[in-house]
């Protein structure tokens, strides 16, 4: 098998004309969520305790989902429905809705810019189609498998970058209380990072890196376990947008391994060799 998974890998073929109209009616239901979470945007959220955090964070997640939910279960009322987006691993035969109603929730709740609504259908562990919609840049990023990713319309293309030491690259917190071990492997994986790319970006969340990616703005993203929400869209859109998706060890990534990255093709092989060091 290939290094990386290549589109008819990672996806499952899409019906042209039935997929393409269901990613546009997909778009516009992130469109209509990403609405409602603006509308909360704005003064910065200041929790006292855990238990008030989460029920904010909850409280985005309720908000966005009373839209998502409804408008995605009529365009596919058979598909299964992923309750967590923390979730990670492999899921049941069939179709299934990989959503994140507020991917990057912690910043929305500290005013800050960087998160977005993501939706993506996923057909026996395949993604099929993805919408990403960044409401208060007003843009949406969409892929469907075999026919390219796009921002509002535009193809968009990874990096032509081949010098790692000329690449911005990034990666991401991968979730509140991870464990030990991942967290320094994180830390020595920046740290390597830092002696061998020009650039490294530390932030959440994932998704938005991934964007970056798939448009060619960063060479590289990786980063050590994940959900499906977090890693799926993206993956799609940098498959699409013509980068390459592994684990960080250059295997064929999937929603159970323990690593990510995507990369520009030319700056793939260096950065799996920094990440394995």
């Amino acid at each position: 098998m290939s290094e990386s998974i290549r589109t008819a890998e990672i996806a499952a073929p899409a019906d042209s004309a039935s997929d393409t109209d269901l990613l546009a009616r997909t778009a516009d239901a992130v469109r209509a969520a990403g609405s409602v979470l603006r509308e909360r945007f704005g003064d910065v959220a200041a929790p006292r305790t855990r238990d008030e955090l989460m029920g904010a964070l909850a409280a985005n997640d309720d908000a966005a989902l009373a839209v998502l939910r409804p408008r995605l279960t009529r365009l596919r009322p058979d598909a299964g429905w992923v309750e967590n987006e923390l979730d990670g691993g492999a899921l049941p035969s069939g179709e299934w809705w990989v959503v994140d109603p507020a991917e990057g929730n912690v910043n929305h709740l500290h005013a800050l810019p960087e998160w977005a609504v993501t939706a993506t259908l996923v057909r026996d562990n395949r993604p099929v189609l993805t919408a990403v919609h960044q409401p208060l840049a007003g843009r949406t990023y969409t892929a469907l498998a075999g026919a390219g990713a796009h921002l509002d319309g535009r193809p968009l293309h990874v990096s032509p970058t081949a010098d790692l030491g000329l690449s911005l690259v990034a990666t991401s917190q991968a979730r509140p209380d991870e464990d030990e071990k991942v967290v320094r492997r994180i830390g020595s994986s920046i740290t390597a990072m830092l002696l061998d790319a020009l650039v490294v970006r530390v932030a959440v969340p994932a998704t938005l890196h991934l964007l970056d990616v798939a448009a060619g703005r960063l060479d590289a993203f990786w980063q050590f376990a994940g959900a499906r929400a977090d890693l799926l869209p993206g993956a799609l859109l940098v498959t699409e947008a013509g980068g390459r998706i592994t684990d960080a060890e250059g295997r064929p990534w999937t929603p159970q391994s323990a690593s990510f990255l995507a990369a520009a093709p030319g700056v793939h092989a260096r950065a799996v060799t920094t990440l394995s060091r």
